[in-house]
Order: structure tokens, then sequence, then C-alpha cells
């Protein structure tokens, strides 16, 4: 097993909501057509972890429940702590409502509106209000891999990390990481020169849809593990030969231009320490039996 420094790690409760579906009123897509559609937020029944990524009626939409501290403390950094220090993995727990004491899982970030993304059974979601309170076991945040200082880690939590089959290749000192598919750089649009990507998401372009067919990313499942190939992560998202970023796919397509798919970034290395290998089945929904894999 890679060792890691997780018993040094600090466990912490943050705090938020599920939060209102966002209303923008008309935007204007990629070709010139006007669009009102569902967004980011909500309460969302049937967009699940393992849902295409594609063909929806909809736009940044996310899965499950979309949860934030409160908007009027942003400026006192309640709601940049919630964003922050929830990782991917983390337990979520309900501690109001019809459905108090129900656990969830987080599966995403969501940057620009700060969410985090939570994974609960259809029950819960039957039940649940935009006022029930939501703590999530904030834990990964530091995460370290002690044989490989030169590779970085955000928003993971242990036990996933655990999860996704990452095998150590000593004699060239490599980690083997499985993911769905690659992400030429040439794509990666909105996000770009953030700083903040501890926090955040950047998008995979496709707005030219038959370079996405060719590639074979129109596949791209919620929840899906990829890599985005010659970008680093450390302090935000820059372009560097050779350079790696793994990531998970957190939320739909997109029509506007410089959008699409978005994808929380979970580990990074400017040099060629992470080999991504392909494995068609590279899902946290998989590693976690959560979303539509739940009773799998």
């Amino acid at each position: 097993m890679l060792k890691t420094n997780e018993t040094q790690l600090i466990m912490t409760a943050v705090q938020g909501n599920p939060i209102y579906p966002g209303a923008s009123g008309w935007r204007v897509s990629h070709d010139g057509q006007g669009l009102m559609l569902p967004g980011v937020g909500g309460i969302t029944y049937n967009l699940k972890v393992g849902d295409s990524a594609f063909g929806w009626v909809a736009d940044h939409a996310e899965p499950g429940v979309s949860s934030t501290a409160s908007i009027e403390k942003r400026e006192q950094g309640v709601n940049l702590s919630y964003n922050y220090f929830a990782c991917l993995g983390n337990e979520a727990r309900l501690l109001s409502g019809e459905a108090k004491g129900a656990k969830g899982i987080v599966t995403g970030t969501h940057g620009g509106c700060e969410h985090v993304m939570i994974d609960f059974a259809d029950e819960v979601l039957d039940v649940m209000s935009h006022e029930d309170k939501i703590q999530i076991r904030a834990y990964g945040q530091g995460l370290q891999l002690l044989d490989y200082p030169e590779v970085l880690i955000w928003s993971l939590a242990p036990s996933l990390f655990h999860n996704m089959g990452i095998e150590e290749d000593p004699a060239e000192k490599k980690l083997r990481i499985p993911v769905v598919a690659t992400v030429p750089a040439e794509l990666l649009g909105s996000g770009l020169g953030r700083t903040d990507g501890f926090k955040a998401d950047i998008d995979i372009q496709t707005s030219d849809r038959e370079y996405i067919e060719q590639l074979g990313l129109h596949k791209l499942k919620l929840g899906d593990v990829v890599a985005l190939m010659d970008y680093k992560s450390f302090y935000g998202w820059s372009f560097l030969k050779g350079a790696m970023t793994i990531g998970v796919v957190c939320h739909t397509d997109s029509y506007t231009a410089g959008h699409g798919p978005g994808v929380t970034t979970l580990i990074t290395a400017s040099s060629t320490h992470i080999q991504p290998v392909i494995y068609p089945n590279a899902n946290i929904g998989q590693y976690l039996k959560i979303g539509r894999y739940r009773d799998a």
C-alpha cells in the first residue's frame, strides 16, 4: 500500500444547506442561440453519478444535492471553508428534516458557484428540503504520498484514494492510475488561470463535437476519472508539457463558449510520476457504491 500521512490529517465538521437551483435568464450558446435552461444548484432527482455527462436539456447541471454554506457569510470565509475542506469521498449527514441522520457521500466541487455536490439515496432526496442542514466530516486536505513528494493531492478523502486502484511502479518511480479517458490540453477551457483549483473545477470544451466524438469523450459519465494531459494544478491550472492532472467529472456539458463537463482536480504532478491507464470502469460511483452503482 502506498504510504501516506493520513494519520496526521485533521477531521473536522463543515456545515451547509442544499442550495436553490440557479436561474440566470437568457444565455447565449457558443453557436449564437438564446437558451434558458436548468443549470447549477438544486436537489436533482434524476441526475446521478454514473449518468452520461452529455445529452441533458441543461447547462452545467450538478448530480444529486448541490450544497453551499450561507451565501451571506462568504465574506467571512464560511463558504470557502465549506467548499475547500470537503473532499471527494467524505461522509455527509443530514442534521435536520424528515430524513435526519441519513448519510451521503461528497462527489465533487464546482468553481464559480462554489458548490459541493453530494450523493444521497432516492428515499432521502424524496423528503429533503432546501432548509435542511448538512454536516460533512471533512477529511483529506493535506494528504501526501510520503514516497512521492512531487505529486500533489487535492480534495481527496484517503478512503477513496485507496479504492481507486492506483498501483506503484517502483522501478520507474511512477503511479499507474486507472482513468476512463485522457483529455488533450487544447480542450481545457473555463477555469484556466484560476488560482483556486483546490476548491473548483476545470471544464472540457465541447463546442467541437466532431473532435469530442473522435476522442470518445462524448461517452464520459459523471464520476468518471480522467487524465488532463500537459496540465498542472499546483497553484491553479496552467499548461506544462509533460505534466498531468487526474480528476473526476463533476457536472454535465454546457452550451456556453469555452465550457463543457467539469472536472474536479484530485492528483497532479509536473513530472512523469503519473501514468494513466485506460480502464472503462474507473468511476467513483463504482468505487463508493453510490449513484447508479448503489445497488450494483
